[in-house]
């Protein structure tokens, strides 16, 4: 009995032993098989880890060239969820999805890869629909394509293509994303990333597709040879160009007449001054022409521009005083404390010496300047004439100076009696100029680069104001001397070349202006023919 008494203990204890350990196993798994369905209900947002990411662009190829730049939103919040909160996608998940079905609203087509995977999370629900991780990145992946494109357009290297030398804005993606998750709204409308005239020129752009879609648009018939169609005119043409009108919005009724009466001309005057021409009752052949550009060049005109604002920080405008020249509309505007100061008529370089569009500080102002006249155009323009006349120089008050032919000072020089400085590699500066009859052309384009400005005097008496050293009989004292006064602007004020061809005003009217440089036919065709150039 003694040695069967421990043996059965031994066997006792080793029972209890091993159905303990069994029991605890079964809890264990149990808690496992619980903590599985758990997590299957339960499902958490996701955590991005590197792994996850490069998982992910391994099995989304046509996305790899963005992982860089998603890599760094998810490393600039701790590799979170950046599309789900409390186990739903956020309101900014949604916008984003509403938006890029409405990327034609920002007059643009963008085709995102793999948009049928990114409307399943939208629309499904089980198998059918993106795991939450691969979700999460398929948002974020569009999200830097949409605000890439939309908010800040075309790449930096493509844009010095078109010949836009002002500086390219560049977006923090990770910044602007904690804004829009805080505030989506700012997706609908953000004047810190656009200026409020892109947001005008999108409304412009719904009016004009609405135009194509009724059908209103229709081609005006003239007579051949054409006859320019004056006040009290009685034509077929006239009662075309009245429904034009309407349409475009600068007469209220259509009154079907073909009698070129006084509605109708205050209508066509209304038309001329907002698209630039020449203030006057006569409509010549070319601005029949002009009315009957077809809806769809009106249409990518809107995009084309817009596309432009895409490129330029609305900061830039915000400076406490700037100059800004419209080369297409022929206008300069002077700035300071948000209100416009002045605006003038100005004329630009022609079609072989174009106007550079660039940006600069004006730091000095040249008061009787000399005119030191390029080589380009000595060697081209005046030695034959010096040649055949020696007194040519004389009698055009120039002068030989270090090797260099120079006009000197007076109401005849070419640089008139000021000019504006604002050191740049092209050499291009703004200046007055005897020729003020030039201002009167439609197209001003005389120029061999420089900008004439034809209320130069009052631009300078505008830009002096705050100094009061400088009194208006001082300047014109300054204006008519012999000699050169240079005056350097104890504060540069900033000046702007753009190349806007369409605009609307703070009444809402829209204006078309001349593509004198044929800069929108180039970006027409990258935006709408070739492949977009996506930013890298």
């Amino acid at each position: 009995m003694k040695t069967v008494y421990p043996i059965a203990i031994i066997l006792f204890l080793g029972f209890i032993t091993s159905s303990f350990e069994l029991k605890k196993n079964d809890v264990t798994a149990s808690k496992k098989s619980y903590d599985f369905y758990s997590d299957f209900v339960h499902d958490s947002d996701p955590v991005i880890d590197n792994d996850v990411l490069n998982d992910f662009f391994k099995r989304y190829a046509d996305l790899k060239k963005y992982q860089n730049k998603v890599a760094a939103l998810y490393q600039n919040r701790s590799y979170e969820s950046i599309w789900y909160e409390d186990n739903k996608i956020n309101e900014f998940g949604k916008l984003l999805h509403q938006k890029l079905k409405l990327t034609h609203e920002e007059g643009l087509e963008i085709e995102i890869p793999y948009e049928n995977e990114i409307d399943k999370i939208f629309t499904t629900k089980g198998k059918e629909r993106p795991s939450k991780s691969d979700s999460d990145l398929l948002l974020s992946t569009a999200y830097i394509i949409y605000m890439s494109q939309v908010y800040e357009g075309l790449d930096a290297e493509t844009v010095k293509k078109t010949g836009w030398m002002l500086p390219k804005k560049q977006l923090s993606y990770e910044t602007l994303l904690d804004s829009l998750i805080v505030n989506p709204a700012l997706l609908e409308k953000n004047n810190e990333l656009l200026f409020d005239q892109y947001y005008k020129l999108q409304g412009a752009l719904e009016k004009y597709r609405q135009i194509e879609k009724d059908g209103t648009w229709t081609p005006i018939e003239t007579a051949t040879p054409y006859k320019d169609l004056r006040p009290d005119a009685v034509s077929k043409t006239i009662a075309q160009v009245r429904t034009r009108l309407v349409v475009m919005g600068d007469l209220q009724n259509d009154s079907k007449s073909d009698v070129y009466d006084r509605e109708m001309m205050d209508a066509v005057m209304k038309y001329k001054l907002r698209n630039g021409f020449k203030p006057n009752y006569i409509l010549a052949e070319e601005h029949i022409k002009d009315m009957n550009t077809p809806i769809a060049d009106k249409i990518k005109t809107l995009a084309v521009n817009m596309e432009r604002y895409r490129w330029i920080s609305p900061k830039l405008v915000k400076d406490k005083e700037y100059i800004m020249v419209n080369v297409p509309s022929f206008e300069l505007v002077y700035v300071k404390n948000g209100k416009t100061e002045l605006a003038s008529r100005v004329f630009v370089g022609s079609a072989l010496t174009k106007t550079s569009i660039f940006s600069g500080n004006i730091d000095k102002i040249v008061f009787s300047p000399y005119w030191t006249i390029p080589q380009s155009i000595v060697d081209n323009e005046l030695k034959s004439k010096i040649a055949s006349d020696p007194n040519y120089l004389a009698e055009h008050n120039m002068e030989m100076k270090n090797g260099q032919v120079r006009q000197k000072p007076g109401p005849e020089n070419s640089l008139g009696l000021v000019k504006f400085i604002f050191p740049n590699p092209e050499d291009i500066y703004m200046h007055d100029t005897p020729a003020k009859t030039l201002f009167d052309f439609e197209k001003r384009t005389f120029s061999h680069g420089c900008i004439n400005v034809k209320e130069a005097k009052n631009l300078a008496i505008a830009m002096l104001k705050d100094y009061p050293e400088w009194t208006a009989d001082r300047i014109d004292t300054a204006m008519e001397g012999k000699e050169e006064i240079t005056f350097k602007l104890p504060n540069k004020v900033p000046i702007y070349i753009c190349y806007f061809t369409s605009w609307v005003n703070e009444s809402g009217e829209i204006s078309f202006f001349q593509d004198v440089y044929e800069k929108d036919n180039d970006l027409n065709k990258i935006m709408f023919q070739e492949s977009m150039a996506f930013n890298n």
